[in-house]
């Protein structure tokens, strides 16, 4: 195989990953509707992490993250739902998740690493 159809074919496959990052956070947003979703979006990332640049990597990472976090302040919200607190930490968490997908699909338009995708902030 010649140097010109490696790097095109290196290409295609950072493109397919880039897309394949991109559905994973329109399947998160999603799973806000159908919660279900979610656990389709955390597979994929997990299937698909490794397949792509560094600075892909991050999105990956990061969005195996948020499903991680997003399930523990939901769980932590369910708890508290019968003192009154836990309606507003849900609240706070589908929140918190759909400024982290935004973020994530801004780095990924501009093809660019996340900062810190292990933050358990934006």
């Amino acid at each position: 195989m010649s140097e010109v159809s490696k790097s095109v074919e290196v290409t295609a496959q950072q493109k397919g990953a880039v897309k394949m990052a991109q559905i994973i956070y329109f399947i998160y947003l999603a799973g806000l509707i159908f919660p279900i979703a979610h656990l389709a979006g955390v597979v994929m990332a997990y299937i698909n992490r490794g397949d792509g640049a560094p600075w892909l990597e991050t999105h990956f990472r990061y969005q195996i993250r948020s499903f991680w976090m997003f399930f523990l302040y939901c769980f932590v919200g369910s708890l508290l739902v019968t003192i009154g607190i836990g309606f507003l930490i849900i609240l706070a968490a589908y929140a918190w998740f759909i400024v982290r997908c935004a973020k994530g699909l801004k780095f990924l338009s501009r093809e660019e690493a996340l900062p810190d995708p292990a933050t358990w902030l934006w």
